[in-house]
This record gives C-alpha cells, structure tokens and sequence, in this order.
C-alpha cells in the first residue's frame, strides 16, 4: 500500500518553516544576547548561510530519491546499512526529542498566562497535545498539512504585528557596542542559533507523499528558509532595539518582554500566544517527519515488519505513527528533555555532515540512474566548506554531547550486527565509487533498479508501447570502432530473428536505405529505419559505439544509434518511435550520459527513463 500524496508546495512550506520558528525564536535570543550583545542579530543572518549546504544536499537528494525516511534512505543507499542503522535511529530520535521539547515548552510561555502553572500539568497538556497530533497524522497527511498551514499562517501574521508595532519604539542606542564580547562569543552564538534551523531540512522525510516533489521540495525548502531568516532577523532585530541589556539578558520570554514594552499586555499575551503556537506546529511537523523514519527503515528491514504497514482506509503508515508518538510521551513525562535535547543537537550535526557526504558520493558513484531534478551549486566547494563548518559546531556542542553522541552511534551498531547484517545485502553507491577506482564487479544492479523505479514514481511515467519495446529490444555497446558495413551487419544479424525475415536481406534493406540518404541525424546520432514486408512486425535496437561510426562527411563518429524496422502498417507507430527517439536524445544532458553509462543495462535505462510524450 502506497503512502498518499497530499502535500503540496504550501504544506511544503508550512512544515518546513513550521519546524524551524519554535525555541529559536521565543527562548534563545535572550540567553544568546547574554554572550554575543547585538550582534546575536548578525548571527541569524551566518547561521542561515550556514545552513545552505544541508539544504542543497536535501533538495537535490530529495528530487533524486523522493521517498519516506529522508536523510535514512539517502545516508543507506549511499553508505550502506551500518551508516543506515546510525542515520535511521539518530534521525528518528533527535527528531522526536525535540518535538517533545517543543511540547513541553508551551509551559514555559503557559507560565505567562498562568503564573501557577505546575509542572505535571504542563507534561499532562504536552501529552494531550502529542495524542491530537497523533491523531490527525492517523487520519490523514491532508489534514495534518492543512493544520500546519493554518498555524504558521496564524503565527507568522502575530510576528508581523510584533515586527511592524516594535519598529517605532526602536532605540538606536541599544546596538552599541555590536560585538561586545569579541568574535569568539559570535561564532559560538553562530552555532548554538545553527540548530535553530535543523527543521528546515525535515520536510525531506516526507518526500515520498509530496505532489510533484522533483518541484515543489527545493521550492518550499528555499522558500521556508528567506522566510524564516527575515522573520528572525527583524524579530531579534526589533527585540534588541525595545529591551534594555539587563532586561533581554539571559530573559527566557525575550519575545513576549518585548511585546509588553513595544504595546503593553496585550503586546505579551499576543507573544505568548504566538510561542506556543510556534511550539505546536514544530511538534505536529515533527510528528509527521520523525514517524517516517522507523516506517523506511522498516521496510529495509533495519527494524521489524510491522512499522512498514499502511492503513488502507487512511494510507497512513499508523504502527510508525503510534510508535513515534509513544516514545515522545515517555520522553516528556519521565526524561530530562533538556539535557536530551543537547544530545540530539549534536546528533543533528552529525546528520548534516553524513547527508552532504552522502550527496557527494551519489555524484561520484556516476550512477545514470541518479537523476535529481535540482543539482546543488558550486559543487564540491560549497559541501567540503560545509562538512568544515559542521565540524566546527560539532567541537563547539562540548565534550559531554560529543561522549553521549557516540555512545548513541556505538549503541546502533550493535543493533546492526545483532539484527541487521544478517537480513540486510543491499550494496551502496560508495561501492559503485570503490568499482571505478579498482576496475572489479563489486556493486551489482540493484541500486540502479531501485532508482529507476524512483524515478518513474517520481515523474508519474506510465508504461506505454514504446516502453515495453525498449525493455525487450537488443542493445549492442561496441567497445571498438567498426566500420558502417560491419555495424549494419551486426544490427542485421540481431534484429531478424526478431521480425521473423533473412538476416541478408535485412541487412541489403539497411544499407540501401543508407546509401539512398544518410539517416545521421546529428555527427553524433543516427536512426537507421526500414520498412519490410508482412503485418504487425516492429522491432527497435539500440547501439552505443564507443569510439564512433563513419556515417557521412557530415556525421563522422556518430556514438548513438537506435534502430526501427516494421511494416507497412506500423507506420502511425513508425513515427511515433522516431519522435520518441527524437525527444529523449535532445534531453539535456544525455549525451554526456550516454557516453559515461556504464553498461548496456545502464544505456536502456537512460531511454527508458527520457523525457517525452508517453501515449
């Protein structure tokens, strides 16, 4: 049972920049203006550049492999299950965890509200929240996406009124001296606001129900972050410029403090309000992604059978759910979130370090059949400074994070050897890589099959005629560089059985024709096609000659042939070959593909998966 897609570019959005606006922006800028002074301001503005290798990796891993479990399935293919096991349960519970915090931090603003609110009444309303986002995640993607939109709708309208109302009562004053505690305390900041935008990158999880995601993931993740980033930018910006230091300082209420000065108590009820908004939509979006890593590992048999099954009425993947949303309860009634929370923060990191490595060696593995609809710039410039700058926060989360992080890792991999290696012989795109460099048989074609099969899920490809012709058709790679003669012997000899006639006198047919008018239809493509005698015949062949075919003065290495024989009364279907051919050789970029794919699986593949009109 196929999970269904019912997200679109807004639940895009709204989960992505719902899961980033929660303690980043209603806690931290008072505890990070007590290291930094104003230029925790400029230190938004880093972190969300920062930010933007793991984005990139994501939305071109995303668009490459659209399927449930993000940031696992993209570290498993490329990696193997051992950084698979590690990447699947780092995803899940990090993610968890801090959706559980963000639940329990409604208390924190409740307090403001509700002076003597305690705190098992605080963890009963976390609870009871986490068992109704439970409940609309079981129902329907739809009605959780529809949620999410109507809260960040709502909350990013109370930031605004915050921003535009704040705006008049700035002091200039207050953002001297920027950096009063030097660059050391900025760059720390840079890393403790860097986690403030880890939910960006969460949307990939759900890739799999996301309409047309070889569009709408880099859309709504680019989208989500120039949203956030200027909303967090002016929101610290106008808090700085309200609240004295002392007041700001190490504040836990910095938003709602500010909205008392800026308009009074009304100013800090809206602030509070909009808090425990931001802390819901994290938890709802965070249910929604973290439940679709136990499903995808599931179904790689990295975790038993039953977290892979789909409600049928509901298409919901509902054990994943209730398994999620289960452990998030025993974390907020019995765990110390905190403490926990700086473990997933760390853990974080390591994922962003894993997911840019992983888009790394898809690009390197040369696999034809990774085909992502966006590309990350600047590569590999932009992923090694990334991979740099996480590891720097990495240093920067402190020794006892770093200790319980890998305990966590160490943790996973005896889960790896005791339950998975046993069941798990997927092979990797890094195997593909170590192939190339070593020349040996190593990674097989299961990888490739699987993406093939992504990617014509992703671009809803149905099969038609010319699909299944393909499929069965010969394909010749020729390693060597024969002459015309020699080659149209060859296609001669493959394609008679095939339509039921002499190889000679198919190859007298292929070779007049030639001789009449050069079917070169490029100095790099040819199409050799002939009419022969009898009904319902049709047969095409495919051909790479490596070192290239002498076709004309005109086409002197041609490299791609496609073959089309039938008869007289496939003629409708005759044309309809010849402009599917057409369109699938003036792709962008499938030259180059032809020449680098691997084998004469690899070739197929390529035709197979073309951009064209299907019928």
């Amino acid at each position: 049972m196929k999970l269904q897609k019912g997200l679109g570019l807004p639940q895009v959005f709204a989960i992505a920049a719902g899961a980033m606006i929660s303690a980043g922006l209603f806690i931290l800028p008072g505890i990070l203006f007590a290291k930094a002074g104003p230029s925790v301001i400029l230190a938004y503005i880093v972190a969300g550049v920062v930010v933007l290798p793991a984005l990139f990796a994501k939305a071109e891993l995303g668009t490459a492999m659209p399927k449930a479990g993000g940031s696992y399935f993209f570290i498993e293919r490329s990696m193997g299950s051992a950084a698979g096991t590690i990447g699947g349960f780092a995803s899940w519970f990090s993610l968890s965890l801090k959706s559980a915090f963000a639940l329990v931090g409604i208390g924190v603003l409740a307090s403001l509200l509700k002076p003597d609110i305690t705190t098992w009444q605080v963890k009963f309303i976390a609870v009871g929240l986490c068992v109704l986002f439970t409940f609309f995640n079981l129902v329907s993607v739809k009605l959780t996406g529809r949620v999410q939109i109507a809260l960040v709708v709502l909350l990013i309208a109370l930031l605004a009124l915050y921003v535009f109302r704040g705006a008049v009562s700035i002091d200039g004053e207050r953002f001297t001296p920027f950096l009063p505690h030097g660059t050391r305390a900025f760059f720390a900041t840079c890393g403790m606001v860097f986690i403030s935008f880890g939910g960006l990158t969460k949307v990939a999880s759900v890739a799999e129900e996301i309409r047309d995601p070889a569009k709408n993931i880099p859309r709504g993740m680019l989208l989500a972050l120039c949203v956030v980033v200027l909303i967090y930018v002016l929101t610290v910006f106008v808090t700085v410029g309200v609240l004295d230091g002392h007041e700001l300082a190490n504040s836990l209420t910095p938003l709602s403090a500010g909205g008392q000065k800026a308009f009074g108590t009304f100013g800090s009820a809206a602030m509070a309000f909009a808090g425990m908004l931001a802390f819901i939509s994290t938890a709802n979006a965070g249910i929604l992604a973290s439940s679709r890593f136990p499903l995808a590992m599931s179904r790689d048999q990295l975790l038993p059978g039953f977290l892979a099954q789909v409600n049928r009425r509901f298409r919901t993947p509902h054990f994943s759910i209730v398994a999620t949303a289960l452990f998030m309860i025993v974390a907020i009634v019995f765990l110390d979130l905190e403490n926990l929370v700086k473990v997933a923060s760390t853990m974080k990191i390591v994922l962003f370090i894993f997911v840019v490595m992983a888009a790394i060696i898809m690009r390197e593995s040369k696999i034809a059949n990774y085909r992502p609809a966006f590309l990350s710039p600047l590569y590999p410039w932009l992923q090694i400074v990334g991979i740099l700058f996480y590891g720097f926060f990495l240093y920067q989360m402190g020794g006892a994070a770093l200790l319980a992080t890998a305990g966590f890792i160490l943790v996973s991999l005896i889960w790896h050897e005791a339950y998975v290696r046993r069941r798990v012989s997927r092979k990797s795109a890094l195997l593909y890589i170590i192939e190339r460099l070593t020349a040996r048989e190593m990674a097989g074609n299961s990888l490739r099959d699987e993406l093939r099969e992504i990617l014509r899920e992703r671009d809803e490809i149905v099969r038609d005629r010319f699909d299944r012709l393909i499929e069965d058709c010969v394909v010749l790679d020729i390693e060597e560089q024969p002459g015309l003669d020699e080659l149209t012997r060859r296609i001669a000899d493959s394609v008679a059985p095939r339509v039921g006639m002499d190889p000679e006198k198919l190859y007298r047919l292929l070779l007049d024709r030639e001789q009449e008018t050069s079917t070169a239809l490029t100095p790099r493509l040819a199409i050799p096609h002939v009419v022969i005698e009898g009904d319902k015949k049709f047969a095409i062949l495919i051909a790479r000659c490596r070192e290239g075919v002498f076709f004309s003065d005109s086409a002197p290495r041609v490299k791609t042939v496609f073959v089309i024989v039938g008869t007289r009364d496939e003629r409708n279907f005759h044309l309809r070959a010849l402009a599917a051919i057409a369109q699938i050789a003036h792709e962008a970029g499938f030259e180059k593909r032809w020449i680098v794919a691997r084998d004469s699986k690899a070739l197929r593949d390529l035709v197979l998966l073309g951009r064209r009109k299907r019928h």
